[in-house]
């Protein structure tokens, strides 16, 4: 059963190659959604899948990509998208 969560990210995230790394961990876990930037500096990422890999993609979020300081992470539980395929990188 599939469940999505949409997770906003703080901290040194944006021009530290966060999204890419984002999106390589959730496609190395099995996740479909997107990763983007906001406007606020922060990333904001929907993942959907199984409540472990979601749980795993999680905690990669809490230590982030290498050149990034994750001061925050926080979710939202929403309701799953049935015509999400892949893991993509949003520009808007």
């Amino acid at each position: 059963m599939s469940e999505a969560v949409v997770v906003t990210i703080t901290g040194r995230v944006q021009g530290v190659f966060f999204r890419a790394e984002t999106q390589k961990a959730a496609q190395s876990i099995g996740l479909t959604g997107y990763v983007k930037n906001m406007p606020d500096g922060s990333v904001q990422a929907l993942f959907q899948g199984s409540k472990e890999n979601i749980h795993r993609m999680l905690q990669w979020c809490k230590k982030g990509s290498p050149h990034s300081r994750v001061d925050g992470v926080t979710l939202k539980q929403i309701q799953p998208e049935e015509d999400l395929t892949g893991f993509e990188i949003r520009w808007h």
